[in-house]
Order: structure tokens, then sequence, then C-alpha cells
């Protein structure tokens, strides 16, 4: 039975009315998805440059995010949202797409990073004052724990400590140090009430972490003396087991003018890199056993040690004095195969997610450099006002990125 004319009309009309509508909520925004953005954090001025890692360009600039002297970053699943967690306690939601700030509140005097729970519905926020984490519901930012990093002093008295390492792993769960007390705790969001289970005397002055890609080996650098501590995930029972612990034993210990990052997670094969603290050194690590098998010698005092996605190089940054290059160390031949001078203050690196290039921000050159990691050829040179962090949507569906 043919439809009656008016009825055509009156379907095409609405149609159109529809059409005309949602080209009008966004009329200026391009239609595109976010799995090649990524953010640049300008330390400097407290704002957030969002960029395209397929074109090399800067899509826009955000303002008014406050001190990001110290800034991390981490994405909503969707990879539509950025959480910016800033040196002055303020956390940050960040929509990528329209450049909107969605949300933002202070929520401590000092804090130091931050993570997003397995199912997206969290974000924990690590303090350093006043000691301790905070959860946020992702959605609204709405606090919904408040965990106080309270310990006993040897002299018997309770004091709050500096929160560092914060991961998120599988099971809605975080883990992080307690930097004063000498401490790793677990936090378990999947209750009514939050349930953390404490491991304590793991080593001296736990200053930061890692989480191994599977979400099993939770490993804390140890700031007041050689080694690290490590936490089987799969058999928390087993309690906290130090590793490399006479690395540097003999050593005159040398001035640490930045403290290391062990967030990168440098893992190639049955082998993991680590950079020394306050030597100028490589370590090199057996997983099967976690025994130190080479020290590899480099050309400063690592910072950031990241492995390309393949796995088949390890870039190392450093800090100052020499902190104006970056080193590939080649993981079949475990030796430096490339220096780079990228800028003055390099600060941070980051790998497309295939690995086919790498960002690196350069401080006090006020730049941003791209280079193919294959050839070591400039890609690209973009303008920022002191970057400092780079982070890239892929981040969100890795455990603990």
């Amino acid at each position: 039975m043919p439809l009656p004319s008016s009825f055509k009309s009156l379907v095409l009309g609405s149609a159109l009315a529809l059409l005309v509508g949602c080209q009008t909520l966004t009329p200026d925004a391009e239609l595109r998805g976010t799995g090649d953005l990524g953010v640049v954090v300008e330390r400097a001025t407290g704002s957030l440059l969002i960029v395209d890692t397929s074109e090399h360009t800067i899509l826009r600039r955000i303002e008014g995010l406050g001190d990001l002297s110290h800034a991390s970053v981490k994405f909503s699943r969707d990879t539509r949202y950025a959480f910016v967690f800033g040196r002055d306690g303020g956390l940050t939601k960040v929509d990528i797409l329209t450049g909107e700030i969605m949300g933002r509140v202070i929520q401590s005097g000092n804090s130091i990073g931050g993570a997003i729970s397995q199912d997206g519905g969290y974000v924990a926020v690590a303090n350093y004052e006043p000691g301790g984490v905070k959860v946020f519901e992702s959605a609204g930012l709405d606090l919904v724990a408040d965990i106080p990093a309270t310990y006993r002093t040897p002299a018997g008295e309770t004091e709050r400590s500096k929160t560092v390492g914060l991961v998120d792993v599988p099971g809605n769960d975080f883990v992080f140090s307690l930097f004063d007390a000498g401490e790793i705790w677990s936090l378990d969001m999947t209750h009514d009430q939050p349930e953390i289970t404490r491991f304590e005397d793991i080593g001296e002055k736990p200053y930061d972490a890692l989480i191994s890609p599977n979400g099993r080996y939770y490993i804390a650098g140890l700031f007041g003396e050689d080694g690290l501590a490590l936490l089987d995930l799969w058999h928390p029972e087993q309690g906290v087991e130090r590793i490399l612990p006479n690395y540097g034993r003999g050593e005159e210990r040398l001035p640490v003018y930045k403290m290391p990052h062990l967030e990168g997670w440098a893992l190639a094969g049955k082998q993991a890199y680590f950079p020394a603290v306050g030597r100028h050194e490589v370590l090199v690590a057996d997983t099967t056993d976690w025994t130190l098998g080479k020290r590899i010698p480099v050309q400063g005092q690592p910072v950031f040690v990241m492995s390309r996605p393949d796995q088949r190089q390890v870039w190392v940054s450093f800090a100052h004095p020499k902190n104006d290059v970056v080193q590939v160390i080649d993981t079949r031949s475990e030796e430096v195969v490339k220096t780079l001078a990228a800028g003055d203050s390099i600060l941070h690196m980051e790998f497309t997610p295939r690995g086919e290039h790498i960002w690196i921000s350069a401080r006090d050159s006020d730049h941003v450099k791209v280079y193919d990691t294959d050839t070591f050829e400039e890609l690209a040179t973009l303008p920022a006002q002191s970057p400092s962090g780079i982070f890239f949507t892929d981040r969100a569906h890795r455990i603990g990125l």
C-alpha cells in the first residue's frame, strides 16, 4: 500500500530536522576518533596541548589547570577524557575532543600522580600533603574514599607518610607505597567499604614503583638503600621480596640530581631494565629469578628507561647536568647504539602505540621533537611552553599506565 504524500513529507521533514539538529550541536567540531590523540603538559603555564600523533600537529591548548610542575595524566576507558593530576593537589577532568574542562577539584595540598581503576569507575590520587590516597568517582569527581597513610614511628607516634608509586592493578584494586614508612599498601575497591592490605618493612624510602604489563609484579624502587622491593600480586601471601640488593655494594654513592622514574617499565623478553639510583648505569635483571644480569654504562644518571613496544630497543633519558640527550640501547646486544641531542632539559618520552615514532619533550628548548625509531630521523619539531609529560591515549588500555 503506497504511503500518503503528506506522511512522506512528514517523515522527510522530521529526518531533515534531526540531521540539522545534529549538525548544530557541534558546528565547529571535526568528526574524529581519539585513538591517535595525546596530550603534552606545559608545566610553566599550567596548560595542556592536545596533539595528533599521526599528523604530528597541535590541535588546541587548554589553560587553567593549576600547578603542573610534576603533572601526570590518565585517560578514561573510552579515551575521550584526560584526568590531569597537578602538583597543587588539583584533579582536573578534560574533554580532549572539545577542549572543555569538565570538572576540577583541589583535593590536597601536594599530590604526585594517580591511577584509574580497571572498570574505569574510580580515579585515585596519591598525595604528599597530607599523606594518603583519595578515590573519586570518575564521572563527576565525587569523593568516595579517603585513605590516610598512617604509620607508627619507632618512638610509637602516629604520623602520615607521603604516598608514591600509585598504580591500578587487575580486580579494581590500587597499589601504592609509603615513602616515610617503608611500606606497600593494596587498596581493594570491589566492596562496599575499601579494604587495605599492608606489607611492612619493605625497604628504606620507596620513591616510585612500576607494575609489570600483565599486572603481576609491583616493584618499588628504594632511595634509602640499594635494591628494589617486589610484590607478587598473584601470591601476595608470600610477602615482599628484596631484589637486586647488592648492585651498588662497595661503591661510592653519587649525588642524585633527579629521582628516577620507574613507571615506563622497560621489559624485553625475560629481561627487565631499571635505572640505577645515582649511577650512570641501566641495570638488567632476569625476570625468572630477579637476579642482576648486566650493568649497561650510559652517559649520565638515568631518569626514564622505556622499552619500545616491540621490545627491540630501550630508550633512556637523564638527569641534570647531562640531560640534553637521550640514548638508545639495542636489547639484542645490550649496548648503546645511538645518542640523540633532542634539546635542553629533556624531561619525557612517549612512544606511539606501535613504536614506530617517539616524542621527546625538551623543557628549556620549548619544543617537542618526533623521531623515527628505526632510522632516528627527526620527523617534526612542535613548539611548546616548557613541555614536560607526554601521554598518548593508548595508555587507557594498558595496566598501570
